[in-house]
């Protein structure tokens, strides 16, 4: 499954490591499942107003089997909460 995604706030952080993006920011992440436990995931940002040029980094992660899925609800420029249910 690929996942592209734009329309960021200037000034934005991509981690908690303080890498910058700006509102031209483009991200793609691309999810692959490996096998039953493992996901693969490569993100690359093109941000030509931030960084040089485009950029990718792959991380793997561990699927925990037979547990819910956890929602998170972004709230940048949120302008329906009102309608959010817990």
């Amino acid at each position: 499954m690929v996942v592209k995604t734009n329309g960021f706030r200037d000034g934005m952080w991509l981690d908690s490591g303080g890498s910058p993006l700006s509102e031209g920011a483009v991200m793609t992440e691309k999810f692959h499942r490996v096998n039953f436990g493992r996901l693969e995931i490569e993100l690359t940002v093109e941000d030509l107003k931030t960084y040089t040029k485009p950029w990718t980094v792959k991380m793997v992660q561990t699927i925990k089997l037979d547990t819910d899925l956890l929602d998170k609800i972004m709230l940048e420029n949120e302008k329906d909460i009102k309608h959010l249910v817990n």
